[in-house]
């Protein structure tokens, strides 16, 4: 599997270390599935820290060399109904094949949140329910 992570979702890892959040980038990690997300994530995701948390910005940095790094690829299909914010993360997760993305932005990914055939076979889940699938 190859999980494409929001920025929300490495934003809570970040400041919640013992979440279901960082348990994903662990197993991750130990070579369960491939991390991927991008450096438009990754800015938006240091960006809400330090405004936030920003004792948390040290562990993005940590477990940043846990993830590949896949690139905005505005020559890939767009999302018909997402907003133009969040195109770069959809053609990032595109671009590296990701099997997954994994979100905590119901307000704009919510609509195509389990249905891959209406995200060009990505599946778009929370990582509740992602982690969900194994038990």
């Amino acid at each position: 599997m190859r999980l494409f992570l929001d920025a929300n979702l490495l934003f809570t890892a970040a400041h919640n270390p013992r979440g279901k959040a960082a348990l994903v980038i662990e197993l991750g990690a130990a070579g369960h599935w491939d991390l991927f997300s991008s450096r438009y994530v990754l800015e938006e995701a240091r960006r809400n820290l330090q405004r936030k948390f920003p004792e948390s910005t040290a562990a993005l940095t940590d477990f940043q060399s846990s993830l590949s790094l896949s690139s905005h690829r505005p020559e890939l299909p767009r999302l018909s109904g997402l907003a133009d914010k969040d195109q770069p993360v959809f053609q990032a997760a595109l671009g590296c094949e990701a099997t997954h993305l994994l979100t905590g932005d119901f307000r704009d990914f919510g609509p195509f949140m389990n249905r891959p055939e209406k995200t060009h076979g990505i599946l778009i889940q929370t990582t509740a329910e992602f982690l969900g699938s194994f038990t």
